[in-house]
This record gives C-alpha cells, structure tokens and sequence, in this order.
C-alpha cells in the first residue's frame, strides 16, 4: 500500500468515501470533473462486471463499503486513462476495503477483482489466438 501522505492514495479515500455517501444520498450533486462522477458515468457498466464476478451475491445485497470500493477500483482498472499497474490497483482497494469494511470485505474485494483480471486476461488471449491463428 501507498503511503497515507500520497497524494492518489488520498483521492482514492476521498472518492471512496464520496462512493459510499452516494449509496445513502444517491441525489447528491458532485462536480463533473471529480473521480467520484467519472465512476458513476460508467456505473451501469461496473456493477453489470460486479453482478457477473460475485455471483452470489445480488449488488443490492453487497456492504456498501465493499460496493464502493469495488465501483472504485473496477473504474480505475478498466475506465480510467492513465491507469496504474493493475496489482496496485488492488492492493489499494484491498487495504481500503479493510480499514473501512468488515472482516471479510478484504477477501471479497481480492476474490471480485481477481475474477475480472482473470477473465479479462482469458477474453484477451482468446481474441489473440482467434486473430492471429483462425483458419
């Protein structure tokens, strides 16, 4: 995990936090060019991947810890344009995940992420071996 004084790791905490309100006061304005209105433009899309990768779980059931960090980190790995490496994206949300969330929220953020890495991964070489290897 980053230092507490990092300046991304505290955006990351603001933007967390400004998630978690959000669950609450879901009519709450935010400035256009805030990292919490970039995530909630691309919501539908996130909780569409949340909904696939925790299947066990029905979204409206999730912590709303758990649910804003997962909107968060899922924004930051596939949404964002300048992104970081994907292991430190998810070392972030796990950590956050464990200040603020339960015992377990730690593990079931891991195991949400790690899905989508996995099966974006597998969506990528299986469209490379198609590209390069059909007949």
């Amino acid at each position: 995990m980053k230092k507490r004084s990092d300046p991304r790791h505290k955006m990351r905490i603001l933007t967390f936090k400004t998630l978690f309100e959000l669950n609450f006061r879901p009519n709450a304005k935010l400035p256009e060019s805030s990292m919490s209105a970039q995530v909630i433009s691309k919501k539908k899309e996130i909780d569409g991947l949340i909904i696939k990768n925790a299947k066990s779980w029905p979204i409206d059931q999730i912590n709303p810890v758990d649910l804003s960090t997962l909107r968060l980190a899922i924004w930051e790995l596939l949404f964002k344009e300048k992104k970081e490496p994907y292991k430190v994206i998810i070392d972030e949300a796990v950590e956050i995940a464990k200040e603020y969330g339960t015992e377990t929220s730690g593990s079931f953020v891991n195991g949400v992420l790690g899905s989508i890495i996995k099966s974006r991964v597998k969506a990528r070489s299986h469209n490379y071996l198609a590209l390069h290897f059909s007949l």
